[in-house]
């Protein structure tokens, strides 16, 4: 395909390695890198033709290039060479926006999602045993939670109360009566052969989300701005975790053992069961890290995904699109309103997703994986499974068939007595919530105007939070005698714009750059924060000095004045000392003086940097400009 082609949006092939861009069906333009002769590309990726009418995508080593088709096109595969293990080539499919690109074919996937949340109680569910991540294996056990005959469980009060809390924090109708269920099935990590669990009368029920989509709402020439989509809550229930199973199946060395850590088996868990409201792997990575954002910000679990603390599986099934006339927008929140008689395509689980990154790559994958099948006439290939994540093949790999409710075999549980919470203590429960996600960030750009980005990375963590809420106290209670780089009484919002830009950028970085979580954990205090941000607005510091002591105040901690003053890094205010800076400049560099003055206006800039560079960032950029300025305009360099 040549220029025809891409006129016609058909994928552009260009000649070996070379680059030739593409108008892709979602009015997003990508390039393609192709490869021909046997030639394969940098980073061990080669892709094979694509056809003009079709949509394909090439993945050299994670970062994709792509190569669209016209609107409705099918999706083609392209294939990556994977260098380790053998020289062989693998299937590669959708991963990353081709959500996004997908919007040119007939196709979407509805995803549905199941998150199992461990809550922060000291003890298990049903015993006393420890409740606490990375104690050796098999320490925190008792004949309880191992399933010993004649054992009995005793519900943990503390366990319910996070539960009901989770359920408030995301609009559910908590309920003050429900019960507990047997989910009956054998395997190596349930120790009694069933799992204590609610099914018939949950905890909570229907409720719902907003997910922030960052990143997406922006049309050109507006405002930053963030979107959401709403996701409806089917069920919020209690139940107990399973052990942890570690496999060690190799033929090469003659291993085909598994090996169980029962620490896990019997810790408290909240499934939090989502309607399919959910179209894309972005869209459902958005909901784990807004759901992980909720948990945090309530306390009811640290979140942790690394650590299995929050755990996705996602259903998801193909069909053809819906029309608009099912969605509306309230507001920036896009509300999907499933259409009457519409059903949904075989259903698909992929299980255990411990990284928002597995859960968009599997989303993505599947849907890619299903659509193919489809269109290739293989649809009764899609039967209702069990798979799960291969992050080293970047695919899914199948399990087993997936269960049905009745395979589960639910009875009420005998041993624990119906669950009933007296309509005070959810009140209570109701009323000491704290601030949610959702809030803090309506809060940062209604009241402070802060950008979309900025409100993103400070309410992504409670701890966060608190920090720059803090250091805006330490700026409102100081602001009366602050003025601003040009005299004038600096506003409280313009100095907290000030300290939030700090926070998400050079001290983030540094924060990263020295290995430390959270800025919580380094010595910058709130009022250290504030005052930089006061010093900063008000022209009484540089920014290249505030850079410069940034480090000190990190590591060392103290005030950024006291910090200024011991370095001598105050900033040169006084003219005669900032005039001969000046004249030292012009002397240094007569010929782009001369230029200056015939007219070169842009080299002024040169000026004012070669100050700066000389007075190491100390020169007062208010008093240096106008007298550069004037200097330029009537003395002679020596």
């Amino acid at each position: 395909a040549g220029a025809a082609g891409a006129a016609a949006g058909g994928g552009v092939m260009g000649p070996q390695g070379q680059y030739r861009a593409a108008r892709s069906c979602c009015g997003a333009a990508h390039a393609v890198r192709t490869a021909h002769n046997g030639r394969t590309p940098p980073r061990g990726t080669r892709t094979r033709a694509i056809p003009a009418g079709t949509l394909g995508i090439a993945m050299p080593w994670g970062r994709c290039h792509w190569a669209m088709g016209t609107p409705g096109g099918d999706p083609t595969i392209a294939w990556k060479r994977h260098n380790h293990g053998g020289n062989h080539l693998r299937r590669t499919l959708l991963r990353g926006c081709a959500s996004q690109c997908a919007a040119g074919t007939k196709w979407e996937a509805v995803v549905g999602v199941e998150t199992h949340v461990q809550l922060n109680t000291a003890t298990k569910a049903f015993c006393a045993c420890r409740n606490a991540y990375g104690d050796p294996p098999n320490t925190n056990i008792c004949p309880v939670c191992l399933g010993h005959p004649g054992m009995l469980p005793v519900l943990n009060s503390r366990a319910v109360s996070l539960a009901a809390v989770t359920g408030f924090a995301l609009n559910c109708k908590v309920h003050g009566a429900s019960q507990f269920d047997r989910k009956q099935y054998f395997y190596g990590d349930l120790p009694k052969g069933y799992q204590i669990s609610q099914n018939d009368q949950p905890l909570s029920t229907n409720g719902w989300v907003d997910v922030p989509l960052y990143g997406t709402a922006s049309r050109p020439g507006e405002a930053e701005d963030i979107r959401a989509v709403r996701v409806r809550i089917h069920r919020v229930h209690l139940e107990e975790d399973t052990a942890k199973m570690t496999h060690h199946a190799s033929r090469a060395a003659g291993s085909t053992s598994s090996l169980v850590d029962f620490n896990r088996a019997g810790v408290p868990l909240v499934e939090i069961v989502t309607d399919p409201d959910l179209r894309t792997g972005e869209e459902a990575a958005a909901f784990a890290a807004e759901l992980r954002r909720i948990v945090r910000f309530l306390g009811t679990s640290s979140g942790n995904m690394e650590q299995g603390s929050l755990r996705c599986d996602i259903n998801i099934s193909i069909r053809e699109k819906q029309s608009a006339e099912e969605e509306e927008a309230d507001g920036h929140v896009v509300v999907r309103r499933p259409a009457a008689g519409r059903t949904l395509g075989t259903r698909v689980e992929v299980k255990n997703l411990n990284s928002l990154s597995a859960i968009r790559s599997a989303v993505d994958y599947e849907f890619s994986r299903q659509t193919q099948l489809i269109l290739d006439g293989k649809k009764d290939d899609i039967v209702q499974e069990t798979r799960f994540w291969d992050e080293n093949k970047q695919e899914t790999i199948p399990g087993r068939r997936k269960e049905k409710s009745e395979d589960y075999r639910y009875i009420r549980e005998p041993d624990l007595a119906l669950l009933r919470i007296p309509e005070e203590q959810l009140s209570s429960l109701s009323r000491g919530m704290p601030e949610l996600p959702w809030s803090a960030r309506r809060r940062y750009s209604e009241e402070l105007g802060l950008a979309a980005s900025e409100v993103q990375i400070l309410c992504d963590d409670p701890g966060t939070v608190r920090y720059f809420d803090e250091a805006v106290e330490h700026v409102n209670s100081s602001s009366g005698g602050s003025r601003d780089g040009e005299g004038a009484a600096a506003a409280p919002s313009s100095l907290a714009r000030e300290a939030a830009k700090w926070l998400v950028g050079d001290v983030a970085a540094l924060i990263q750059k020295k290995g430390f979580a959270t800025v919580g954990e380094s010595k910058l205090t709130p009022q250290a924060l504030a005052q930089l941000a006061t010093l900063v607005r008000g022209g009484a510091i540089t920014g290249k000095i505030a850079k410069q002591v940034l480090p000190t105040l990190v590591d060392e901690g103290g005030m950024p004045s006291e910090v200024v003053a011991s370095r001598g890094l105050a900033p040169i205010t006084d003219e005669d000392e900032l005039g001969q800076l000046v004249r030292s400049v012009m002397d240094a560099h007569p010929k782009q003086v001369t230029e200056f003055r015939h007219g070169k206006d842009k080299l002024f800039g040169f000026f004012v940097g070669q100050v700066m560079k000389q007075s190491n960032g100390r020169a007062d950029p208010e008093k240096v400009n106008p007298m550069l300025r004037e200097m330029l305009r009537n003395e002679e360099p020596q």
